[in-house]
């Protein structure tokens, strides 16, 4: 028996290992009360940077994904915690959108606010990242590293050279010369209007780029336009030119840090992060009880809190599909709308932010959302968060807000309506399949994929785009109202502004990220003690099965472990491609995934507002 129970604990250990879960036995030192020495809190900064929180129990993406607010929140925290007396960034890869940028920048300076230094060591960086890792106040980096400090270059997508040899054509209309979202299934290049709305969005990036390197190594704009025309730049040169404080290995970096702060100071790595369940080894059977409050569902918290929805990806109709982690693969009208309902309805929740990650989407969905957003603020303060982009649809749903915040690398407005069919004929004519069509009603074939529009179909649509298109101007009129700076007819057609452009043309009223927007709501709603609260609360994947299991789910029929892409993505040449691209380009294979998408949901509504162009920046 004594055999069987060890060999039982060590099956138990072996569980947890291999689910990724911390083990930490519990002694009488945990418990026991005593000063805590000085803290050094770490940050290592790498992995995806993502909007939507992820449930991740067992710590199964530790490093690979980071939730945008948990790691604002954290620094947050580290500037407020007394025992905390310096923070550390160690950086790798962290693949990060530049509005996030000026975010967690911002997060920095709170931080370094608050009294406490902020050291940075790297084993080389791009000017994307160097943007973000100067705002330390000491920057260094390993002995014979590469700081490609030569600007960003971006890219942006045109598939027609690929439908046309899958036999795909692209018939579309657009509303306002500077909308070319469909230019990406009917060109090779931008057009005219295209292109210059192309270089205003990367002379205001790269100005604020400049900008925040200027101010963090007190330089002029000048100098770092040139620094940014001269490199790249092994270390000794970088540090040569003032662009890094030091060239040290990581062993040299941390003796220098100990030199600063004091050998007694504890370096927590793990600063912030929710810690794992703990286990009690003299109960052999304590791992049934480690689940169960893993997957224990949360009591109801009745206190204030201002709630906090996300509109993350392509704004699709209906509920979302959730994925092994609980995350959705777009933004569902229908799921947002009850979020939006859900917090307008409870009393606890006293003003409520949305945050905005799209390029936009359905049109009716971004209606859907819209519609919701205004029984919210019938009830309580509603404002909007713009991340990397809140665009045509994404800028829809945000312009009857009771305030916009943006951060000034915001892609947002693009006023316009995109409308059309892909014509895959050609595709079947290759293949050798022949379709008879019988209609009708003189356009049922409207949206037929087997011939382009004729002139009286085009005609039909025009006109239906156009009432979309005074629908969209109605709502910015109505919604911006005296705060818009220009006529609507100079800020509509597509136009595309970065958040510092579109605070001069009040379409947005102030620069900031999510922080300053949940600040602002909660004093709109005199609050001063409150929490944040993510309406819907995200779930794990066990939490899904026993709610599609008992019937409990939200909407159990909608609910898959898998997310949709579009049907393009299943054909034989463009499968074995994607998965080449998510391997070899993974930013580039994510343009593609969303032109796929774009391409499903073109199919299904005939006319979107999506934002006008897929950009690739490194």
């Amino acid at each position: 028996m004594r055999r069987r129970q060890i060999w039982l604990a060590w099956a138990v250990v072996g569980l947890v290992v291999a689910f990724g879960g911390p083990v930490r036995p519990v002694s009488a030192q945990d418990a026991a009360t005593k000063p805590a020495p000085a803290v050094i809190a770490h940050f290592h900064l790498g992995g995806e940077v993502t909007e939507s929180p992820v449930q991740d129990p067992f710590g199964l993406l530790a490093g690979q994904v980071t939730s945008l607010r948990e790691l604002v929140a954290r620094l947050d925290k580290a500037g407020r915690d007394n025992q905390v007396k310096a923070v550390v960034l160690t950086f790798d890869g962290m693949s990060l959108g530049f509005g996030q940028l000026h975010e967690i920048r911002d997060a920095i300076g709170r931080v370094k606010k608050a009294g406490k230094r902020v050291y940075v060591h790297a084993d080389g960086m791009s000017t994307f990242a160097y943007g973000l890792l100067c705002a330390g106040d000491r920057l260094s980096v390993s002995p014979q590293s590469a700081l490609w400090l030569i600007g960003f270059h971006g890219e942006s997508l045109y598939i027609k050279g690929l439908l046309d040899k899958i036999g795909v054509q692209g018939d579309f209309l657009h509303m306002g010369d500077y909308k070319s979202a469909a230019e990406v299934f009917t060109r090779t290049g931008p057009s005219e209007p295209a292109e210059e709305n192309l270089n205003w969005l990367y002379d205001s990036w790269y100005d604020s780029l400049v900008g925040l390197i200027a101010r963090s190594r007190d330089k002029t704009p000048e100098q770092v336009r040139a620094l940014l025309d001269g490199g790249p730049y092994l270390a000794e040169q970088a540090k040569e030119k003032g662009l890094i404080d030091a060239v040290e290995t990581r062993d040299e970096f941390l003796a220098r840090m100990r030199q600063d702060l004091g050998a007694s100071a504890k370096v927590d790595n793990r600063y912030g992060e929710q810690a794992g369940p703990q286990i009690n080894f003299a109960n052999p059977l304590a791992i049934f009880s480690v689940f169960s409050e893993l997957f224990k569902t949360p009591e109801a918290s009745h206190r204030d809190a201002v709630g906090l929805i996300y509109v993350t990806g392509t704004i699709l109709p209906g509920y979302g599909q959730r994925s092994l982690f609980g995350a959705v693969e777009g933004a569902y009208g229908g799921s947002i709308r009850k979020a939006l309902e859900k917090a307008a309805n409870d009393a606890s929740v006293k003003a409520v932010v949305m945050r905005i990650d799209s390029p936009g989407g359905s049109a009716e969905a971004s209606e859907v959302i819209l519609n919701a957003t205004r029984l919210v603020q019938g009830k309580k303060p509603f404002i909007v968060s713009m991340g990397d982009v809140a665009a045509s649809g994404g800028y829809y749903i945000a312009c009857e807000a009771d305030a916009i915040f943006a951060d000034e690398a915001t892609i947002t407005a693009s006023i316009g309506v995109v409308g059309g069919k892909l014509v895959t004929t050609g595709l079947w004519d290759m293949l050798g399949v022949n379709w008879v069509g019988h209609k009708r009603g003189a356009n049922a074939d409207l949206f037929s994929s087997g011939r382009p529009f004729d002139d009286g179909q085009r005609k039909v649509l025009e006109g239906y785009m156009q009432k979309v298109y005074e629908v969209f101007k109605g709502h910015v009129v109505e919604g911006r109202d005296f705060k818009l700076k220009t006529p609507i007819e100079d800020v509509a057609g597509g136009r595309v502004y970065t958040g510092a452009q579109a605070l001069k043309l009040g379409l947005v009223d102030q620069i900031g990220g999510l922080k300053e927007a949940i600040d602002y709501a909660a004093a709109k709603a005199s609050m001063t003690d409150y929490e944040i609260r993510t309406i819907p609360e995200p779930t794990d994947i066990i939490t899904e099965l026993l709610e599609q299991s008992s019937g409990q789910g939200e909407r159990p029929t909608d609910i898959s472990l898998s997310g949709r892409i579009g049907p393009l993505a299943s054909h034989p040449t463009l499968a074995p491609l994607l998965s080449l691209l998510q391997r070899a380009e993974p930013a580039r294979a994510r343009a593609v995934r969303q032109a796929l998408q774009r391409i499903d949901l073109i199919g299904r509504e005939g006319v979107v507002m999506m934002l006008p162009i897929d950009v690739v920046v490194r």
